[in-house]
């Protein structure tokens, strides 16, 4: 942005006060006096007299004081021709109210009386004095004080006593305590008051804040009391500003009240580094680089400048009509505007800036190629875009920014730089945009290397974040508050959403992840969501809380960290189903929990459970997929994965024997009871509720009240919920149908012990058979037995040990009660 501009205008400001002063004393008094001064020369020395006057003056007066004094040391006419000359004339000009002690001197003067042209032969001085103590002084009294005195030379004068018109094709040169200048042909106008530089005018300012300025062509009028410059040129070390076409209103003391300057103004702020650059190519321009970078450009159509009453001071600028600002180097960054309002305090020191009518501010960072991985956005700096009905800039020291505040409807644009332009050409036509909306929103700039950049933005309220990319659906964040804070290299770090946060992904409902919390941390460069303070996500019948939950929104995977708790709600009743088949939640408890972009699986880490009415499963780890109700637990050597399972039984059979039984018999079978539940633990547990199959592999141990069993590995089949017993709801635990274990297999009851290869275990009936290795039983009481394959009850103490199939062997055995 044009923040130094305050400069340039206070150079503007400077320049109209001295050609206003330098033309218009040269030219109307030169008008306005000679004019009467000639004509009464004829008539006070005579027309018939040949001889030289020496010593002549003529003064005008309006009755009161002294309007003008004419002196001639010698003036001559020609009665043959009617011509005069004057030699080493002085002319004292003070005006009707005594403010004015100008003089007009030179060697020669030469009078046409046939033509009515006054010519200057040689040189014409011309010093310009302000005398505001006039009037109360004495008349024709020398000014005590000289106030910036004006001088001007030229030469070749034509004046017209006839038309009042002057004009010379000579350069008129001018010089103040504050600049010389000059300009190439002068036109003055008698009737109209209106005074024409030709061409090259040029005028330096002196001091620290060395200026040029240069314009084509130039005019000044007295009504209105104005001076116009075609294509205006303003140069600084720092920068430039220039027009088509600039207006200079003048107020009664001819001091510059307006500047208004038309048609392409543009301005150019240099960096330091540009200014250094500068002053090397001013002192060997041999070596150094004419084609210099500027830090700042600006153009509008219009700029208009208000000065502050008699200090030369600018208050006010404003840029109108397709505003248009600019920083070059390695942070672009460029604004637009309908209109620009500068305001400025003290020594023409910036200090606000409006800007209305569709403003817009684009910081573009420098892209890196770096290739991203497919659905992942690549990390690194992003185009800013801030687009409002109007803003409000606070500068510090002239051209410093400190703060920013919009006004009406405002958005913040971010895209990964590079991507605006690869998208334009359908290079990359899946490029990712943020959108970032708020009520309002306050920046904060930072500078660094001379040039402003921005720090801080806070949006509030009804802060909302839009992600888009083509052909997918937008996700969107809402919340009181937004923060979002900017890379030094350009481009937005983070943004920090406060207070009744929520987002969605914009999915179908049954497929929508939807995100709950007080507050919540966005990084664009990895599209990374934190959400913290009782966050709760909920996705297609899922919802979890935790201390912190993380959502990626460009690929839509979730962590949540920290006394994690997932439900999955919406199921439906599986009847081929088992372990997981009822319509109840099922609850998963951890201490971390993992969502890839398919929300159906998680991965549950740290002292994970999962359970549904009765059913639990417990691991280290534990992946469940919803939609399969399929189950991987994972566990340690000093934490397997554990679950408990209950043998089915024939309730019919049971009952009947049951009956026949005496109540200590009773009392003792129900002890043994095949309902009695089987506590089993693993390394490792997979399941799948379409199979009903739990397979454990890894140290697996069973254990229920009669009997323990370890293999290393173990398919548990479980009966389907159609199978059941009547009495058995949906919302029951599972039932055991039966369990087949392999690898080192060894089973313990209170009185034998026998191990083998391959056990499968019937639960209706309580029967082991045990095959491989060859099996083998030892009882206490009558010791070791072997065979091809074993069959044992558990609720009595039969055996059956079959031989070879050619000699198969049967033995039965007793214990004795």
């Amino acid at each position: 942005m044009p923040l130094q501009v305050y400069r340039l205008r206070r150079v503007l400001a400077a320049t109209a006060v001295l050609l206003t002063l330098v033309v218009a004393g040269m030219y109307f008094y030169a008008r306005s006096r000679a004019t009467n001064v000639l004509k009464q020369i004829p008539g006070k020395i005579g027309y018939d007299i040949k001889q030289t006057a020496s010593g002549f003056q003529f003064s005008k007066s309006d009755g009161k004081r002294t309007l003008f004094t004419v002196q001639a040391s010698n003036v001559k006419q020609f009665k043959l021709d009617g011509n005069a000359e004057l030699h080493n004339v002085s002319i004292v000009l003070y005006g009707r109210d005594s403010s004015r002690f100008d003089q007009i001197y030179g060697d020669d003067f030469a009078f046409n009386q046939k033509t009515g042209d006054v010519i200057a032969k040689g040189d014409v001085q011309i010093d310009l004095v302000a005398n505001p103590a006039g009037l109360a002084s004495p008349d024709q009294t020398t000014p005590k004080e000289l106030k910036n005195p004006i001088h001007l030379k030229t030469h070749d004068l034509v004046f017209n006593k006839d038309s009042g018109n002057a004009m010379t094709a000579a350069r008129v040169e001018f010089q103040t305590p504050q600049a010389t200048g000059w300009a190439v042909g002068v036109k003055y106008a008698g009737k109209s008051n209106t005074l024409t530089l030709s061409s090259q005018i040029h005028l330096v300012l002196n001091g620290p804040h060395a200026a040029v300025i240069e314009a084509e062509r130039g005019t000044i009028t007295n009504d209105p009391r104005e001076i116009v410059l075609d294509h205006p040129r303003l140069s600084r070390v720092d920068g430039t500003v220039q027009s088509d076409r600039a207006v200079f209103y003048l107020g009664r003391e001819n001091q510059v009240e307006r500047v208004l300057a038309t048609g392409n103004v543009t301005t150019e702020t240099r960096t330091q580094a540009a200014k250094r650059l500068t002053v090397a190519a001013n002192r060997n321009s041999a070596k150094a680089d004419q084609s210099l970078p500027s830090e700042m450009r600006s153009r509008a159509d219009q700029a208009e400048f208000l000065l502050q009453e008699k200090q030369n001071l600018l208050h006010t600028a404003i840029m109108t009509g397709s505003v248009h600002i600019e920083q070059t180097g390695p942070q672009p960054m460029q604004g637009e505007a309908g209109r620009v309002i500068f305001d400025f305090a003290g020594q023409n020191e910036l200090q606000k800036v409006h800007a209305f009518d569709g403003v817009r501010l684009t910081q573009n960072a420098v892209a890196e190629n770096k290739p991203a991985a497919q659905g992942v956005a690549a990390a690194g700096p992003q185009d800013f875009d801030l687009a409002a009905s109007a803003i409000d800039f606070t500068v510090a020291q002239g051209h410093i920014l400190e703060h920013a505040v919009t006004s009406g409807a405002a958005q913040i644009t971010i895209i990964q730089a590079g991507q605006a332009q690869a998208q334009a050409n359908q290079a990359n036509p899946a490029a990712q945009r943020t959108v970032v909306t708020a009520g309002t929103f306050q920046a904060q700039f930072a500078s660094s290397d001379g040039r402003n950049h921005l720090a801080s933005i806070h949006g509030s309220p009804h802060a909302r974040i839009v992600n888009s990319t083509p052909g997918q659906p937008d996700r969107v964040s809402t919340s009181e508050s937004v923060d979002a804070s900017f890379l030094p290299q350009g481009g937005i770090d983070s943004i920090i959403q406060q207070g009744n946060v929520a987002y969605t992904d914009g999915q179908q409902p049954e497929k929508r992840m939807q995100a709950w919390a007080g507050s919540a941390h966005y990084t664009p460069a990895d599209q990374m969501l934190v959400l913290s303070g009782n966050p709760r996500v909920a996705n297609g019948g899922m919802a979890t809380t935790a201390k912190t939950i993380r959502i990626n929104r460009g690929t839509g995977d979730a962590l949540a960290q920290g006394d994690v708790k997932s439900t999955y709600s919406e199921l439906k009743e599986q009847p081929d189903g088992a372990l997981l088949a009822s319509s109840s939640p099922i609850h998963v408890t951890a201490q971390s929990m993992t969502a890839n972009n398919n929300p159906g699986i998680a991965l549950y880490t740290g002292n994970a459970r999962l359970w549904q009415d009765a059913n639990i499963i417990e691991a280290p780890t534990i992946q469940f997929d919803r939609d399969r109700r399929f189950v991987t637990a994972q566990g340690q050597s000093t934490h397997p994965v554990q679950t408990i399972l209950v043998p089915a039984r024939k309730a019919e059979a049971e009952t009947a024997a049951s009956a026949k039984k005496s109540p200590e018999k009773r009392s003792k079978d129900s002890s043994l009871a095949g309902s009695s539940p089987i506590s089993i633990t693993a390394a490792k547990l997979t399941y799948a509720d379409s199979e009903r199959r739990v397979h454990y592999e890894g140290g697996v141990s069973a254990q229920s009240a009669a009997f323990t069993a370890s293999a290393q590995t173990v398919d548990a089949y479980l009966l389907s919920r159609t199978q059941t017993s009547n009495n058995q709801s949906f919302a029951g635990p599972g039932q055991l149908d039966r369990m087949v274990a392999q690898g080192n297999v060894v089973v313990q009851q209170p009185k034998r012990h026998a191990q083998g290869q391959k056990l499968v275990y019937t639960a209706v009936d309580d029967k082991f058979v045990l095959t491989g290795g060859p099996p083998s039983i030892f009882d206490a009481e009558q010791g070791k037995i072997t065979g091809v394959s074993l069959t044992f009850f558990r609720s009595d103490d039969r055996v059956l040990v079959e031989g070879e199939a050619s000699t198969p062997v049967v033995t039965q055995t007793r214990v004795a009660r």
